[in-house]
């Protein structure tokens, strides 16, 4: 799998593995302040630098990403620590090759099981004293409520019952609302 680098990210690899042996010290002109940062961050979370005392160098996988051979590595393990990792790593690539058919068969059932999978519908939550908790029970009434009822009882502008009746209570809460407008009267609004 390549890795897909930035114009800026190629540069500083390239410039850090050619001249300075992996070292990071040099930015191109138009990479400056914050800009900077974001590059060192998104070249850190993709494994492409570590840290190296109080600056940066280049890693074996930003080796990898331009497609140059990685540095030496001490033949000897330096601990029995990495001897074990080491061959847990072996193992595990050689393991890989064999898997094949199992790999596919998880992903498989990883695809079912996402595919089929609903989050809970968390249950709306309106304190019984709020404005918000007068006006479902304005609406619920049988007779409903207009604007100018709503705006009464709740000292809002026309503009804010719309605007709740539209976002809280249809969008966030789920409420059906239906309005109606009898000939001569004033636009009711109810839930169904």
């Amino acid at each position: 799998m390549t890795t897909q680098l930035t114009p800026a990210q190629h540069a500083i690899l390239a410039k850090a593995i050619h001249t300075s042996g992996g070292k990071i010290d040099w930015f191109p002109d138009h990479v400056k302040g914050g800009a900077r940062k974001k590059v060192l961050d998104g070249m850190f979370n993709r494994a492409l630098i570590t840290p190296d005392g109080e600056g940066w160098c280049v890693a074996a996988e930003g080796y990898d990403a331009l497609g140059l051979p990685r540095p030496h590595v001490h033949a000897e393990p330096v601990s029995t620590l990495e001897a074990r990792l080491d061959a847990i790593i072996a193992n595990a690539e050689a393991a890989q090759d064999d898997t094949a058919d199992a790999d596919a068969e998880l992903e498989a059932a990883v695809a079912q099981a996402e595919a089929s999978f609903k989050p809970p519908v968390k249950a709306p939550r309106t304190r019984p004293n709020s404005k918000q908790a007068d006006v479902i029970r304005m609406l619920q009434r049988p007779e409903g409520a207009t604007i100018g009822q709503i705006c009464a009882a709740t000292g809002w502008q026309a503009h804010t019952v719309r605007g709740t009746l539209a976002g809280a209570l249809k969008k966030k809460l789920g409420l059906t609302i239906v309005s109606d407008k009898p000939k001569g009267g004033e636009r009711v609004y109810r839930i169904a």
